[in-house]
Order: structure tokens, then C-alpha cells, then sequence
């Protein structure tokens, strides 16, 4: 098929490598603009950009599709279908009809569960016993688009990092074989009723509710890692727990309940495994209590 690819971060990735190994035709790959960022500030392609130009594919970036100039562009490259995978940009109307089968997206969620930006992290964060990918037609509606196929995984204890990863890889299969033969899936129209919001995580959302029982805190650690990390800050430092176990032992929430940095939350405590202090490498607690004393009853912040 001809296709259009369009998709920004890391998780669209495999689905571009997947859709080039199938042999399907990309006429063009659709990025983000280059953002700036490093200590020089320099602008940097995304990693889907960079994918697209080592496969030798013509990449387009334009910070929005709204105008006429850019629809018509699109138009013409007179497709078979466009692959959507994390773009970042809203589609207007006039880009989801212009190709033959319209626009379809790799989207990280059961749906009609978790519609919107963030819904590995919500899936997370909610206690959702599993998750997966919906393969679906777009529309002009938030992810409400008629769903086309599924896949399952459970969350059992992931990191937002590791269940992006491995969605990214079941999306690029089942894309792969949608295409491969789309008559053999029906669409299957959303039940509104059933729909939940994945609102884009705000950073604020990171700083650790010890308020919170151990369990939820737990997630809320998983839920932000890698990125943008669940912290706590103690003497001015900004320390992000990357992983961390749920214990038993009671306590004031927010406090250590002893020097190994055990802390007490609304019900039960949490115990860190993983530390990085800002600006610093990540290490395991050992190591960070090497370097750094927080004695018992210190009141986390």
C-alpha cells in the first residue's frame, strides 16, 4: 500500500520499521518539528524523524496541517491510507478523508478505556489489571473512531517506560497485519458509555502523595518513570524514586520510619529500591545511602 506515516516519539518508532519491512510504499513521513534540547540547546529531530532519514524517506514537519497549502500537499501524495502513531497534531477533517482508507492510529489503550494523551500512565495510576493496543479508524471525535483490532497485556507490575515499549511493538505487529488483509476486520463501533479520559500528565502530578496508601504511591512511582519521575524533595534536593517496593510497616505519612529511607505513607509504607538525585545518575538504595544520610522521622516533602 501507499502510505503516509505520521508519528513523533519513540513509541511510533517500530511501527514506521515495521511498515518499511512489509514493503509498503511511505510516500512521506509526518514529525513533529525539531525541538531544542541538551545543554546547547540545539534543535534535535525526533526519533522518528531521524528513523525516516536513515531509511532515506522524505520527512515533512509542519506545525500544523490546518492550512490549505498543507492539506493539499498532503493530498497529493494521493494515498492508500495513513498510519497515525503519537503525531501530537490534531487532524483536520480535510487530512483524515484524503486518503483512500482514511487515517488510521496505533492507540495504547483498550479502548474505549483510557481515550485521550497519557493512557499507559492512567492505566497505571487507576490499578488497571491489564492494557493493550486498539488499532482504529480515526474521526474527528478524541479516540472515538470505530476500533478494528485488539491485543492484551497485562500491566503486572510494569513501569510506564516498559509498557510503552512493549505496546509499541504489539502496535507495529497488528498494524502490519490489519493492512496485511483488512477485509478479514470489521470495525466495531465504541460504547461512549464505557469511555475514560487519559488527561496529559502535568507535572505537578509527579511530586509523591505519601498521603496516598503504599499501593497507589507505588503506581504513582511506575506511573512516572522514566519520565518525568515521581519525586520527593528533602533540604532543598529533588530526589526521583524510579522504583520502589510496598511494605507493611505503619507510620506518620511523609516520614522515614528508619535510616534504610522506609517511608511511611496513609496507609502501609513504601520502600525505595531505585534513587536519583537531580542531576545525577540513577543508583540502587544502597548506594545512595552510602552517599546520602536521611535519618529516621524525617519529614519528606
Amino acid at each position: 500500500m501507499r502510505i503516509a506515516f505520521m508519528g513523533t516519539p519513540d513509541f511510533a518508532v517500530p511501527a514506521l520499521q515495521a511498515l518499511h519491512e512489509a514493503g509498503h510504499e511511505i510516500a512521506a513521513v509526518y514529525s513533529q518539528p525539531p525541538r531544542r534540547a541538551g545543554r546547547g540547546k540545539k534543535l534535535s529531530p525526533s526519533p522518528v524523524q531521524r528513523l525516516a532519514e536513515d531509511l532515506g524517506i522524505e520527512v515533512r514537519t509542519p506545525v500544523s496541517l490546518k492550512s490549505e497549502e498543507e492539506q493539499a500537499a498532503f493530498a497529493a501524495l494521493d494515498l492508500d491510507v495513513a498510519v497515525v502513531a503519537a503525531y501530537g497534531l490534531i487532524l483536520p477533517q480535510a487530512i483524515l478523508d484524503a486518503p483512500k482508507m482514511g487515517c488510521l492510529n496505533i492507540h495504547g489503550s483498550l479502548l474505549p478505556r483510557w481515550r485521550g494523551a497519557a493512557p499507559v500512565q492512567r492505566a497505571i495510576l487507576a490499578g488497571d489489571e491489564k492494557t493493550g493496543i486498539t488499532i482504529m479508524q480515526m474521526e474527528a471525535g478524541l479516540d472515538t473512531g470505530p476500533m478494528l483490532l485488539k491485543s492484551t497485556t497485562p500491566v503486572d507490575g510494569k513501569t510506564a517506560g516498559e509498557l510503552t515499549g512493549e505496546l509499541a511493538r504489539t502496535g507495529a505487529e497488528l498494524m502490519v497485519q490489519y493492512l496485511a488483509s483488512p477485509a478479514d476486520y470489521p470495525a466495531e463501533v465504541q460504547d461512549d458509555d464505557l469511555a475514560t479520559y487519559a488527561r496529559k500528565i502535568e507535572k505537578p502530578e509527579a511530586r509523591l502523595d505519601l498521603a496516598q496508601s503504599a499501593a497507589q504511591v507505588e503506581r504513582q512511582i511506575r506511573a512516572f518513570t522514566p519520565v518525568p519521575g515521581a519525586f520527593f524533595e528533602y533540604e532543598a534536593n529533588r530526589y526521583k524514586i524510579l522504583a520502589a517496593q510496598v511494605r507493611d510497616a505503619a507510620g506518620t505519612p511523609g516520614e522515614t520510619l528508619d535510616n534504610q529511607l522506609l517511608i511511611g505513607c496513609g496507609t502501609g509504607s513504601i520502600q525505595p529500591e531505585v534513587i536519583q538525585k537531580a542531576g545525577k545518575p540513577a543508583m540502587d538504595l544502597k548506594a545512595f545511602l552510602n552517599g546520602t544520610k536521611i535519618p529516621k522521622g524525617t519529614k519528606l516533602q
